[in-house]
């Protein structure tokens, strides 16, 4: 009988996890990136200052911001920084949210895992629990349209709940009256396009000098210093051509053997170059936006006849700009004609420390509009970004599907009430993942207390009391560190916040669950794949 020959199917430099110790180690990943953003949950939360290696500093309580910089590496923590860019995107907040409770679910599921549980029972409970929240969030909703004044002021309250505990506390109630404008303002009836709105940062002042400005700012500056600063009563021209003597597309040669077919040749360019400017002037036009360049002697003409003209203007800027006045983009200036100008008040250049600036204002009914952030540094700046555009997601997502819930945990309070009463219904192990979903659902409360040094399981218990009592609405207000009615305290979040945070959680649990065999081949040099442990179960990761 001949020996039996090992047979190899992998190489040798293979990492390799199976079963349980795969579980358990993509579990650990995904809470110890729950973690990381834990404490930066709710007005009271804490920041996080990224170091890049060239030295760059970001200072920001923003989830995605957080997680997306880290340049995390681990397979399973990837899957996590996922959901956070899913939620950024659908919604524009709730990414610690969502991150917090998957990290909430796979580290209850590992107790049912403890107990025998197998894995695909543990992601059908929390399927039933999932699909039965969803049932429920839509129940507990308060419908709002934006008719009327107290619409208006939900929107205002939805916005201030948004940028809480992100730089911008003192200025939140200026910031929401910003937000709510703004959105209003490029609201097409049922259109609602959030790419309107531009947001332009300028370093100098306070954060309280942010403004709304109803038409755009361009970070150029006028071609001359001829040219005029201001324009009163602007007639806009949009040209996407240049103001230049086209070059052939094919190589050519010109032969001039006398200086006077020189001057000649020198005279057409000049001619065709004085027929685009007479073209602009006898359309009205008395400001030029160019996506293209601008010929040095063309800038002299536009000088002379005391146009204001920039050139180089982005694609986005050019689309902006004609939202906002009204005015037509030509792709050619033989097309200039008085209809297709658009109108501004006032159109002028403004120098702001070695930056220079172009106002459009007081646009008729602008579609495209501008919010102007002003800050004493570049980290406080790019926080009131951050914060401005949580609050223009909420607000728009609020107006989508007119749907708003109450903050402060009472949501997910009443959703683990309500979902605990489900598993009593249930029969078999399903009931057990149904009331881990219910616990991780509670964490959310229990952190925002947390966060603001308060005692979570007296607080919990208070708002399980509450809500026990018929109180749905009863949430914690960490402003004034009591439990109050959300709705009444103006606490208030829209209904897709959650909806996506416990779609998007539900989808990577039980993703990771099923994993139950990792194979991880090695880099081109010969080293394993950075973030997975180098034998069974690590407690450390590599970012």
């Amino acid at each position: 009988m001949s020996d039996r020959q090992p047979i190899v199917i992998m190489p040798e430099d293979i990492q390799r996890l199976i079963g349980k110790d795969a579980q358990r180690n993509n579990i650990l990943a995904a809470k110890m990136v729950a973690d990381i953003v834990k404490t930066t949950l709710g007005p009271k939360g804490m920041d996080k200052m990224l170091v890049s290696p060239l030295g760059e500093i970001i200072v920001t309580n923003d989830g995605v911001t957080i997680l997306d910089e880290m340049k995390v590496e681990h397979p399973a923590a990837k899957m996590m920084v996922e959901i956070a860019k899913t939620q950024e995107s659908e919604v524009g907040d709730g990414t610690t949210t969502s991150v917090m409770l998957a990290g909430k679910l796979l580290e209850n599921a590992e107790k049912l895992l403890d107990k025998k549980i197998h894995p695909t029972v543990i992601v059908k409970g929390y399927r039933l629990a999932a699909d039965q929240a969803q049932k429920i969030l839509k129940d507990l909703a308060l419908k709002i349209s934006t008719d009327n004044e107290e619409s208006i002021e939900i929107l205002r309250s939805v916005a201030m709940t948004a940028m809480t505990g992100k730089a911008s506390e003192g200025v939140k109630e200026k910031f929401a009256s910003i937000i709510v404008k703004a959105v209003k303002q490029i609201q097409d009836g049922e259109n609602i396009d959030i790419s309107n709105i531009k947001i332009e940062k300028l370093k100098g002042d306070g954060i309280e000098d942010t403004e709304l400005v109803e038409g755009i700012v361009i970070d150029k500056e006028r071609l001359s210093i001829d040219m005029p600063r201001q324009v009163n009563q602007a007639k806009i021209a949009i040209i996407e051509a240049p103001f230049e003597i086209k070059n052939t597309e094919i190589e050519t040669k010109v032969s001039i053997s006398s200086p006077e077919q020189l001057q000649g040749f020198l005279d057409r360019e000049e001619r065709a170059l004085n027929d685009m400017i007479s073209k602009v002037k006898s359309s009205g036009a008395n400001v030029i936006f160019c996506q293209k360049g601008i010929d040095d002697f063309a800038q002299y003409l536009l000088s002379k006849e005391k146009i204001y003209a920039v050139r180089r203007v982005s694609r986005s800027d050019i689309e902006k700009l004609s939202k906002a006045t009204g005015a037509k983009i030509i792709g050619n200036v033989k097309d200039l004609t008085p209809e297709v100008l658009g109108f501004a008040q006032l159109v002028e250049e403004i120098k702001h420390g070695n930056d220079e600036f172009t106002f459009v204002r007081g646009c008729k009914n602008p579609k495209a509009v501008t919010i102007l952030i002003h800050g004493g540094t570049e980290h406080v700046i790019d926080e009131v970004e951050r914060a401005i555009k949580d609050g223009l997601g909420d607000v728009v997502a609020s107006l989508r599907n007119g749907l708003v819930v109450p903050g402060g945990g009472a949501i997910e309070i009443e959703l683990a009430r309500r979902l605990r009463q489900l598993g009593t219904t249930l029969g078999g192990r399903e009931r057990l993942a149904v009331e881990e979903f219910a616990l991780a659902l509670e964490d959310i409360p229990s952190t925002l207390a947390e966060n603001a040094g308060l005692d979570p399981i007296d607080l919990l218990t208070e708002l399980k009391s509450k809500h026990d009592a018929g109180d749905r609405n009863a949430g914690i207000n960490l402003f004034t560190n009591k439990i109050e009615d959300m709705i009444k305290a103006r606490i208030i979040e829209p209904l897709k916040i959650k909806t996506q945070a416990i779609q998007s959680a539900i989808d990577v649990t039980t993703m990771i669950l099923r994993i139950d065999d990792v194979i991880a081949s090695s880099d081109r040099s010969g080293g394993m794949p950075r973030g997975m442990p180098r034998s069974g179960l690590s407690g450390e990761m590599e970012y």
